[in-house]
């Protein structure tokens, strides 16, 4: 097999202020999965997975080389509001309070402490 098995073809790699915290949020707002992870010399994170659904989105700590950089990223869910809540709960703030507005799904956006920007939307006609 060319892939791991349950893996899609592409993954979000993000690379963050503290992919601990990352993977806690995702946990937390999605009840994501952690897979595996593996550290640096140093401790901190060189890369991990955590599978949300059928996506895997992969993560690393920043490094010198490296720096952080802030993202976007697409989710569907099944209840955009609840899922909105959950995020902000988690610690993230709030970019955008879910709305439907000129297309079938209502999209809110949230921003967790690693930079990463996370649209959430429900398909709801």
């Amino acid at each position: 097999m060319w892939k791991p098995i349950g893996y899609t073809s592409a993954s979000p790699f993000l690379t963050v202020t503290d992919a601990n915290a990352t993977l806690e949020f995702l946990v937390q707002t999605f009840d994501a999965e952690r897979l595996r992870c593996i550290l640096r010399s140093d401790g901190k994170i060189m890369h991990a997975e955590a599978r949300i659904d059928d996506t895997v989105v992969m993560i690393s700590d920043a490094t010198d080389g490296w720096p952080t950089v802030s993202s976007h990223v697409h989710i569907y869910v099944p209840d955009v509001d609840a899922t909105y809540e959950r995020a902000l709960k988690a610690g993230a703030v709030s970019v955008m309070v879910p709305i439907q507005k000129g297309d079938e799904d209502k999209r809110g956006g949230v921003r967790d402490s690693g930079g990463t920007t996370w649209w959430l939307a429900t398909q709801v006609s």
